[in-house]
């Protein structure tokens, strides 16, 4: 789970991470009021989960609560469009108002799983305020690494340690080491599977400030921490993911025009490819589980079709706890329901599949039966087309 901004910033202000003063505004009123109350200029950031904002014209600086005002009545509501939102963009509903600060240096700081060596790892760079991937392809001696033994968090010496090879000045050593073991703490405390800091900025006057930050929260550990939940924006994620996890659904929107449908995490990934293999582009990511029951998949369907992209489905079953009688009942009453125009492929195996393919092929509805990956893949790609 994503979150904002303003929101990561005040979680690592709570474990001891500085960071500059500021406030959240949701009209241009409330935006005056929070640069009034910070006095002198201050920054307006537009508050989207994306990154990039500046280039898209999503952060200003503001003189005084005037224009700070000003900026907010333009800012709120436009559509941001940057390299990461795609060029549908997302609409401005909120904006973050800050002290402005006398930057001296950028640096970046991270946290993120290794999943090579299953233990998190620390990474610091003195080239900040630029994408961290740039970084890592283009100058990756500058991507300085510790690992995070479990257990144990981040040690001081650590910290030390990065903050030297940073070039950080001998004075503001400490007070980096000391945001940095405070990050560590921060990401594992609220079980985070990313925590970013860029620009960690230095200031003229040698004290340090998380001048941006962010945060993705593991949706698996979601349920120890009720009150993060709260902090979820449904208008920052896409529709139709939004309600497939009413459903306990795994889906994922993707760009292509073949839905699919599919029951375990493995066997969708394969279908993906397969559908790729074939010279299509799968339209979605749609894992409906290995016990799903009729209304589930008459709501996966419902939401699979829902994406205007889709020119036909692939149904990719195999029948263990999900019986393929089970299956075939549900797609036809979604078809049924939905009026289903478009082709649907449907390849099944495992317990009842006879059974399950009796009941589509008697259904008189718009299916198509198929045998094996290839032979469905191959299908619904020329049907799509």
């Amino acid at each position: 789970m994503k979150i904002h901004e303003y929101q990561a910033k005040q979680i690592l202000a709570s474990y001891g991470v500085p960071v500059p003063r500021g406030e959240v505004a949701f009209s241009p009123e409330e935006a005056k009021a929070a640069a009034e109350k910070i006095g002198g200029s201050v920054v307006v950031k537009a508050q989207i989960h994306a990154g990039g904002r500046g280039k898209g014209g999503g952060v200003k600086v503001a003189k005084d609560a005037r224009e700070a005002r000003e900026i907010a009545d333009k800012m709120l509501g436009m559509r941001l469009v940057t390299h990461q939102t795609g060029p549908e963009g997302k609409i401005v509903r909120r904006l973050l108002i800050e002290e402005t600060l006398p930057i001296d240096k950028e640096l970046y700081l991270g946290i993120v799983l290794d999943r090579a060596i299953g233990k998190n790892v620390f990474m610091a760079s003195p080239a900040g305020g630029v994408e961290i991937e740039e970084v890592a392809r283009k100058t990756p001696e500058l991507l300085f690494k510790e690992i995070i033994e479990p257990g144990m968090g981040l040690q001081g010496f650590q910290a030390r340690k990065l903050a030297f090879r940073m070039g950080l000045p001998a004075p503001a050593v400490r007070g980096a080491a000391q945001a940095m073991t405070a990050l560590a703490k921060a990401y594992e405390a609220i079980d985070a599977s990313l925590a970013e800091i860029n620009p960690f900025v230095l200031t003229t006057d040698g004290k340090v400030y998380a001048l941006d930050a962010k945060i993705n929260l593991d949706d698996n550990a979601l349920w120890r921490h009720k009150d993060l939940m709260e902090l979820r924006d449904l208008n920052e994620e896409d529709p139709l993911e939004v309600e497939a996890s009413k459903y306990n659904l795994n889906y994922i929107k993707l760009d292509g025009n073949v839905g699919c449908m599919v029951n375990g995490a493995g066997l969708a990934m394969a279908t993906m490819d397969i559908i790729k293999y074939a010279g299509g582009n799968p339209a979605n990511f749609l894992d409906v589980g290995g016990g799903a029951s009729a209304e589930q998949i008459e709501n996966a369907f419902r939401i699979l079709t829902s994406d205007k992209n889709v020119k036909a489905v692939l149904i990719n079953i195999f029948g263990g706890i999900l019986r393929c009688d089970v299956l075939a009942t549900g797609v036809v009453a979604a078809a049924e329901s939905l009026k289903l125009e478009i082709p649907v492929v449907i390849r099944m195996e495992g317990t009842n599949v006879e059974r399950g393919r009796q009941i589509l092929q008697e259904s008189g509805l718009n299916f198509t039966v198929a045998y094996g990956m290839k032979d469905a893949a191959e299908k619904v790609v020329k049907l799509a087309q």
